[in-house]
């Protein structure tokens, strides 16, 4: 994947953790670039602003949320415990569940 797509993906991540915390138009001008994946010249069109304008709003939106995921860690601990679950319910299908099985939903249950 590229940068430029690694860094929307991870808007878009982020956005879905923490959206809720932005601002109307943030929401508005992240939900344009990420979820209906319209262009900066497409949403400045939309907006009546420059295309700067709408890049700058983006990176201060990024910036923010980057910030709430640094202090709150919701996506890293859902990223945990997916994967926890992930492991578990392979365990399950191989048959090798037993005490390490046990030992993992101590570990979820602790990251809750």
């Amino acid at each position: 994947m590229s940068p430029v797509m690694e860094k929307i993906a991870r808007l878009g991540r982020l956005y879905d953790f923490y959206g809720e915390l932005l601002t109307e138009r943030q929401r508005e001008i992240c939900e344009a670039y990420v979820e209906a994946d319209l262009s900066l010249g497409e949403i400045s069109g939309q907006e009546g602003s420059s295309r700067q304008a709408v890049h700058d709003m983006l990176s201060r939106c990024l910036d923010k949320l980057e910030g709430y995921e640094r202090k709150l860690h919701l996506m890293e601990s859902y990223d945990k415990n997916s994967e926890l679950l992930n492991r578990m319910q392979e365990m399950i299908r191989s048959g090798t569940a037993g005490d390490e099985l046990l030992r993992l939903t101590e570990e979820l249950q602790a990251g809750l």
